[in-house]
C-alpha cells in the first residue's frame, strides 16, 4: 500500500523532481485537465476522486518522509489546477494564466490557506491547495469577464 500511496503523492514521481517541485506538479495538473473531458460531472467526479486520494496518499507521504507537507508531494498541485480550471471556458492561453495565478496563491497562502495548512495529514496538505485553486479559480474568472466583456 506505500508504494501505491507514494506513486499518487508524488504524481507518478513528478514530485521526485529536485528543482521546483510544485512548480512540475502544477504543470501535471494541466495535462491532467487536458485529459478529462469537459463535462461538469465527469471534472467534479475526477476533482472528488484526485482529492480523496490525494488527502489519503499525503498521509502516507508525511509518515514516509517523516516530515509535514513534503516537498515530494504534488498531487496537491494536481487538484489545484483542476479546481482553477474548474468551470472556465478556457484554451491553453487561459490554462497558462490559471497556472500561473494558481502557482501565485499556492506560494503566497493568502488567508485561509494560510490556515488550512495547519490541518493535520494528507489533509492540511490538500486543503491550503484547494483554497488557493479558489482564489486562482476567481482571479481568472475575473480576467475572462475583463477581457470579454
Amino acid at each position: 500500500m506505500r508504494f501505491f500511496g507514494l506513486a499518487i503523492a508524488t504524481g507518478g514521481g513528478v514530485g521526485y523532481v529536485r528543482f521546483a517541485p510544485g512548480t512540475f506538479g502544477s504543470a501535471l495538473g494541466l495535462l491532467v485537465w487536458a485529459a478529462v473531458p469537459q463535462i461538469l460531472a465527469i471534472q467534479v467526479a475526477v476533482i472528488v476522486t484526485v482529492c480523496a486520494a490525494g488527502t489519503w496518499s499525503a498521509s502516507i507521504a508525511e509518515r514516509h518522509f517523516r516530515k509535514t507537507d513534503p516537498g515530494a508531494v504534488v498531487i496537491d498541485e494536481v487538484a489545484g489546477m483542476l479546481v482553477t480550471l474548474l468551470l472556465n471556458p478556457v484554451g491553453w492561453g487561459g490554462a497558462v494564466a490559471g497556472f500561473l495565478a494558481f502557482r501565485l496563491f499556492d506560494i503566497v497562502k493568502p488567508f485561509p490557506a494560510n490556515r488550512l495548512e495547519r490541518l493535520p495529514g494528507g489533509l492540511g496538505i490538500m486543503a491550503d491547495d484547494i483554497a488557493a485553486a479558489v482564489y486562482a479559480n476567481l482571479l481568472l474568472r475575473l480576467g475572462i469577464f475583463l477581457l470579454y466583456s
